[in-house]
């Protein structure tokens, strides 16, 4: 499973109407809000087995499948 199919999975079991749309603006649209992006947070840390810092907690990160995507593959390369 690839580091999309992972996030897209984990943003399913937190919002089931999550659809596969790479760019839709998941924030604007109400699919997560700060509640889900703690739970989401926690999700990915541990799927991925790595620390997403505080800083890297912005609403930038979390916007698009997208942006969550990239900011995983940028998290498990270091």
């Amino acid at each position: 499973m690839n580091v999309k199919e992972q996030v897209l999975q984990i943003l399913q079991e937190i919002n089931p109407t999550i659809a596969d749309d790479m760019d839709i603006d998941l924030l604007k649209e109400g699919f997560i809000g700060s509640f889900e992006i703690v739970n989401l947070v926690m999700e990915l840390e541990d799927v991925f087995r790595v620390e997403i810092n505080p800083e890297d907690i912005i609403p930038e990160n979390f916007r698009t499948i997208k942006c969550i995507v990239e900011m995983m593959e940028r998290l498990c390369s270091n």
